[in-house]
């Protein structure tokens, strides 16, 4: 077993990320309903870090949508390619039927 810390430090997102990401965000399929997702992701942030004095909400924010965005294209051909899913097992016949 290695002895490393399980977390590794990222470099803070730089100051216009959260800009920049807004602008991607508006230009892309799902703008509809992203856009206003992430507005109130990052009011809620924001509101958080001017109560905390801390700004590790506003980059956990950025960090996620960043994510959100990168890996939209991979989810989009997934869902789009017809993915077979007959070998799944439903939620009920693990949980039992709720009453």
């Amino acid at each position: 077993m290695s002895a490393q810390p399980v977390h590794h430090h990222q470099a803070p997102p730089a100051p216009g990320a959260a800009a920049q990401l807004r602008r991607q965000i508006a230009e892309h399929d799902a703008a509809a309903r992203w856009l206003p997702a992430f507005e109130r992701e990052w009011s809620n942030a924001l509101e958080e870090s001017r109560q905390t004095f801390d700004i590790s909400p506003l980059h956990e924010v950025v960090r996620e949508w960043q994510g959100r965005l990168s890996t939209s294209p991979a989810v989009a051909a997934f869902v789009a390619g017809g993915y077979e899913d007959t070998d799944s097992v439903a939620l009920e016949d693990v949980i039992g039927a709720r009453p």
